[in-house]
């Protein structure tokens, strides 16, 4: 199982961006795929989530509006769009997935959010 996030980096406030989370050694349609965010200092949260088979997605109150999960089974991708940053959308993003054999996190991509 391989989990790789990728995307993050310095970007400026109001700005989008995007994350992608690329997957392999499981059957990625059913697996459910989430994002997590740790900042420094505070504990991990989870930001949204994507379902596997029904494509259903869930978000964080704090990140409603903002923040889009969504999945290309075909590319066994899935993407986090960050719109109009804050700088407390500062954090190391974390890809997590479920499957029927168990539970994997990837190795986190970090987005820093400065003028």
């Amino acid at each position: 199982v391989q989990i790789v996030e990728s995307g993050g980096g310095l970007v400026q406030p109001g700005r989008s961006l995007r994350l992608s989370c690329s997957v392999s050694g499981f059957a990625f349609n059913s697996a459910s795929i989430s994002w997590y965010r740790q900042a420094s200092g505070k504990e991990r949260e989870l930001v949204a989530q994507i379902i596997g088979g029904n494509g259903r997605t869930d978000y964080a109150d704090s990140v409603k509006g903002r923040f889009t999960i969504s999945r290309d089974n075909a590319k066994n991708t899935v993407y986090l769009l960050i719109d109009s940053l804050k700088p407390e959308d500062a954090a190391t993003y974390y890809c997590y997935a479920v499957t029927i054999w168990g539970a994997y996190w990837g190795q986190g991509t970090q987005v820093t959010v400065s003028s």
